[in-house]
């Protein structure tokens, strides 16, 4: 069962800029993260917490926020994933499970989008552009499209995108005609470029390392030649920042601050952070090379600049970047809450046999690398409609003796098992 929560109200005072947490009473035992937030202006904005698909908007830039759509009025389990405005009035919500929302009156009131064709499995990504533009991309576990509306959503495209990559989370758009796709290719994380408004793509950056994906894309407010992205990959190897000072013709990558990277903001070309499903903001002031660990914020899915002194972003809690005191008080965060696994045998001979406790509402890859990190193949790609325990057995006579892993990627993040194949 899924629950939403009352936000309390917030002092202000003044001081030097920093990240703090908004105390907003979201303090969830579970842990689960808001996925997005989108601000309209410095202060009129929402936030989307995914595991209780619950939508809150603020007026006064997070002192006080009311709930505007919670999944106890929807008659179903929904993770939303992404939440997206045109103006004040229009917007919309989307969800891992094949349904997008939209509001027509700044989100008092919401609709399920019914006319998109095929309609999509997921919307991970959404980015609105001009006077009534808004794309949309999805899904991180398959198959990869864009959606696309001219007309502030009374009308929609779609374009299946597996010719150019299997997985699509993130899209960013400089102008209605010109922007950016990212997500993942059978060889490794992906950045894909449209001059045209979509009609066609070209692969501007590939990571080359299959498994990986760029989860997160930003353009620079003040440099629009400067992009940054975050890309989420399995240990051994090391999550990365990669960074174009041209618009997408180079990239430069660095190591990130943590392996479990997912969120990255920068306000300029040197000073940024980045923050994860396991880790809270680390903040760069050298472009990449070297990270300072704020401890604030944990389980970091999006970071939005406002400007150079003000930002908002969404993990465990949500959290504000600015010179004003937002609370005293203390919290006590955690990063995200591991699957709980059973492994049946282990080491194995013929079948790898596991169960996976799901606590509500899913999707999960299940996916095959060898002990350095390399991808061998996708073992399994499952929905799962409700809470659950689902029992998984993989015939592994085909690999060799040895140590390899098993990740495991859903709604929540990635994590890991060893097993070795006698």
């Amino acid at each position: 069962m899924k629950f939403t929560y009352l936000f309390l109200l917030i002092s202000l005072s003044t001081f030097a800029q920093t990240w703090q947490t908004i105390p907003n009473s979201i303090s969830n035992g579970n842990n689960q993260r808001f996925d997005d937030v989108f601000f309209i202006n410095d202060t009129v904005g929402w936030a989307a917490n995914g595991f209780y698909a619950t939508v809150y908007k603020t007026i006064d830039g997070g002192i006080n926020w009311t709930v505007q759509l919670s999944e106890a009025g929807l008659g179903g389990d929904y993770y939303f994933r992404n939440i997206e405005f045109i103006n004040e009035n229009i917007g919309f919500v989307g969800t891992l499970n094949g349904v997008l929302f939209k509001t027509i009156d700044g989100g008092e009131n919401w609709t399920t989008v019914t006319n998109i064709t095929p309609n999509p499995v997921a919307i991970c990504g959404l980015e609105a552009i001009g006077s009534s533009t808004i794309y949309g991309c999805g899904a991180y576990f398959t198959p990869a499209h864009i959606i696309k509306s001219t007309d502030s959503g009374n009308t929609w495209s779609f374009t299946d995108m597996s010719a150019y990559a299997n997985a699509l989370v993130e899209v960013t758009f400089l102008t209605e005609d010109i922007g950016f796709a990212a997500g993942r290719s059978d060889i490794g994380a992906t950045i894909l470029k449209t001059t045209n408004g979509g009609t066609t793509w070209v692969e501007i950056f590939n990571s080359n390392i299959a498994g990986e994906y760029v989860w997160k894309l930003q353009i620079l407010d003040s440099n629009t030649d400067a992009i940054f992205g975050s890309i989420e990959s399995v240990s051994p190897n090391n999550a990365q920042l990669i960074k174009s000072l041209d618009g997408g013709v180079t990239w430069t990558s660095y190591d990130a601050p943590d392996n479990t990277i997912q969120a990255v903001g920068f306000i300029s070309e040197t000073k940024g952070w980045m923050g994860g499903y396991n880790t809270g903001f680390n903040e760069t002031n050298d472009g990449g090379l070297t990270w300072t660990n704020l401890n604030v914020g944990r389980n970091l899915n999006r970071i939005f600049i406002i400007n150079s002194g003000l930002a908002y972003a969404g993990g465990t809690s949500l959290y504000k970047f600015t010179a004003a005191t937002l609370s005293t008080e203390n919290f006590i965060e955690k990063g995200r809450t591991p699957l709980n696994v059973t492994l049946k045998n282990n080491p194995v001979k013929l079948k790898l046999e596991f169960d996976i406790d799901f606590p509500a509402d899913d999707n999960i890859l299940i996916e095959l690398y060898d002990i350095n990190g390399k991808f061998i193949k996708q073992l399994a790609r499952d929905i799962i409609p409700y809470q659950s325990t689902r029992k998984y057995s993989f015939n592994v006579t085909d690999i060799a003796s040895g140590v390899y892993l098993i990740n495991l990627h859903n709604n929540n993040g990635r994590e890991s098992f060893k097993f070795l194949k006698e």
